[in-house]
C-alpha cells in the first residue's frame, strides 16, 4: 500500500511540477519531503517519542513562512508537540491541484492543512467538523468569514487571518496635485490617475503610471473583476440562489472601463501582472495608486522603500453598487485521515488564538479574523487604517460565488479569467465574452440565467457607511 502511494504521489507531484524533474532522475522537493513522511507514517513511533505534525501552508512567501516557522517553533516549546512546515507551490491553482491529490490518497500525513477561503465546499469532506471543538472561538470572529467555512453546518476550517482587496495610493502625490481624499468611485480613480501621471510624466518619469492591479489569468484577476462589476450592482458572476447573472449591462460597462485603463493609466503589460508585479511598481515609487491585498503594507512600509512615508490606504473605489472588495483569507483545517487529531485540534487552536493573531498582525499587518482585536491599541497602532477594514469585513465584501458553485468553482473561475482576460487584451469585445461566459457557465452548472440580485452581498455597505 505505501509503495502504491508514494507512486501515486511523486506521479502526480511531478506532473505539477514538471519543470522539478530531470527525466526522472530528480524528484520535486515536496514529494521528497511528503514520501519521507509517508514512510515515518507507516512505522509506529515509540512511546517516549514526541508526536510530530506536518502542516501544509498555503503561503510561499519568503518573510510570511520565516514568520510561520517562529510560530511553530513557540507552540513547540509552549506544548512539546513538534511540526514539520510542508513547501508549497506558488499559484492557487496549483496549491487546489496538489491539495486534493494528496488528500485523495487517505494519508495519514499532512495533520493540518491551510486552505483558502474559497475552498471549503471542494475540500469539505476529507476534514473533520471544528464547530465542536471550536464553539467559543466560533462566536467572536467576524460571522461573514465563519460562514465562507462553513458547509452543511460543519466548520470546515477555523480562519486564522483574513483578507480583503484594498486601495493603496500615494498621499504626496494626492496632496501636490490638490485632491483632498482619495478617489471614492471608479471614475474618479481614471481621471485622477490619468491627471497625476500626466503630471509626473511631464517631469520627466516616463515609466510612471496611474494605476497598478492584477490583470494575469489567474484567481486574483477573478477577485479584481468581481470588485469592479459588484461596485456597478452587476453581481457576484453566479448569484446565491444559483442565477448566473454575470450577462448584465452593469459587468459589461466594469469591464470595458477596465480594458479601457490597459496601457492609458495602467502599464500595457498589467494583462500579465500578479499581486507581487503590481508591488514591485508601486514600492518603486511608479504609481499612484494600486489595488492589492493588506499585507502588501509590509514591502511598501519596510526600511528603503522609497515611499514608506508617502502612501495610505482606503476602501476601494465605488460606484452605484457601493464600495466593496474581495473577501480573502485563508483558514486551517485537520485532517479526518490524520493519526494525531487531538494534537493537531490544538496547533490549530494555537495559530488561529487571539495573541497570535495580534502579534501577526502588528509583524505582518496581517488582519484578524475577530472583531475585537481592531480596537486594540496595539494592533491599531502599527496598523492604523484597520478600523476601515473592522467595517468592511462587516459590510463592504463580496465573495467569490465558491459557495454556490463547490466542486465547480475551479471551473467557474477558469471560464471567467479567460472572459475578462480576452476583453482587457482586446481579443473581445466585453457583450460578446459576457455572453459566452453565460453559456459556458450554464453548461457548466446547469444553473439558470437570471439578473443581479441587488447588494445583498453588502448590506450596509454605501460610500458614507464605509468611511
Amino acid at each position: 500500500m505505501l509503495m502504491k502511494i508514494q507512486r501515486m504521489v511523486a506521479q502526480e507531484i511531478s506532473g505539477l511540477y514538471p519543470g522539478w524533474s530531470n527525466s526522472g532522475k530528480m524528484v520535486c522537493p515536496i514529494c521528497i519531503v511528503l514520501l519521507s513522511l509517508l514512510l515515518q507514517g507507516c512505522t509506529r513511533p515509540s512511546v517516549h517519542e514526541p508526536v510530530t505534525l506536518t502542516l501544509l501552508e498555503e503561503w510561499t512567501n519568503k518573510a510570511f513562512s520565516e514568520a510561520r516557522q517562529q510560530e511553530l517553533q513557540q507552540f513547540t516549546r509552549d506544548t512539546g508537540i513538534r511540526v514539520t512546515l510542508l513547501p508549497s507551490p506558488e499559484s492557487a491553482q496549483q496549491k487546489l491541484a496538489l491539495w486534493k491529490e494528496l488528500l485523495g490518497t487517505g494519508a495519514s500525513v499532512p495533520d493540518v492543512y491551510g486552505i483558502d477561503v474559497i475552498w471549503p465546499r471542494i475540500l469539505y469532506e476529507y476534514f473533520i467538523d471544528l464547530k465542536p471543538y471550536f464553539a467559543n472561538e466560533i462566536s467572536l470572529q467576524f460571522p461573514g468569514i465563519v460562514a465562507s467555512y462553513t458547509v452543511n453546518n460543519r466548520l470546515v476550517a477555523m480562519a486564522y487571518r483574513a483578507d480583503i482587496g484594498l486601495l493603496f495610493y500615494r498621499t504626496d502625490l494626492l496632496q501636490k496635485y490638490g485632491y483632498r481624499e482619495p478617489p471614492r468611485t471608479w471614475d474618479e480613480l481614471e481621471t485622477m490617475a490619468a491627471r497625476i501621471q500626466a503630471g509626473e510624466r511631464a517631469k520627466g518619469k516616463k515609466e510612471f503610471w496611474g494605476f497598478v492591479w492584477q490583470g494575469a489569468a489567474a484567481e486574483a484577476l477573478t477577485c479584481d473583476a468581481l470588485e469592479w462589476q459588484a461596485a456597478e450592482g452587476g453581481g457576484r458572476i453566479i448569484e446565491e440562489d444559483q442565477t448566473i447573472s454575470v450577462n448584465n449591462p452593469q459587468a459589461i460597462k466594469a469591464w470595458q472601463r477596465a480594458a479601457r485603463w490597459v496601457g492609458s493609466i495602467s502599464p500595457p503589460g498589467v494583462v500579465g501582472y500578479s499581486e507581487w508585479d503590481s508591488l514591485n511598481v508601486w514600492v518603486a515609487g511608479d504609481a499612484a495608486f494600486m489595488r492589492n491585498w493588506p499585507t502588501a503594507f509590509v514591502d511598501s512600509q519596510a526600511a528603503g522603500s522609497p515611499i514608506r512615508t508617502k502612501f495610505d490606504i482606503a476602501l476601494l473605489p465605488g460606484g452605484k453598487g457601493g464600495r466593496v472588495g474581495t473577501l480573502g483569507g485563508a483558514g486551517l483545517a485537520v485532517s479526518r485521515f490524520s493519526a494525531h487529531p487531538r494534537e493537531a485540534l490544538e496547533l490549530v487552536r494555537y495559530l488561529s488564538s487571539r495573541d497570535v493573531q495580534v502579534k501577526r498582525s502588528r509583524v505582518l499587518s496581517e488582519p484578524p479574523t475577530l472583531p475585537e482585536l481592531y480596537k486594540l491599541p496595539e494592533v491599531l497602532e502599527p496598523n492604523p487604517r484597520f478600523v476601515l477594514l473592522s467595517q468592511a469585513f462587516r459590510t463592504g465584501t463580496v465573495s467569490r460565488p465558491s459557495n454556490v458553485t463547490g466542486k465547480k468553482y475551479q471551473h467557474v473561475t477558469d471560464a471567467y479569467i479567460q472572459a475578462v482576460h480576452s476583453v482587457l487584451t482586446g481579443a473581445k469585445s466585453a457583450s460578446e465574452a459576457a455572453a459566452a461566459l453565460e453559456n459556458e457557465l450554464v453548461r457548466t452548472t446547469g444553473f439558470k440565467k437570471g439578473p443581479p440580485q441587488g447588494n445583498q452581498h453588502t448590506s450596509e455597505h454605501n460610500s458614507e457607511s464605509v468611511q
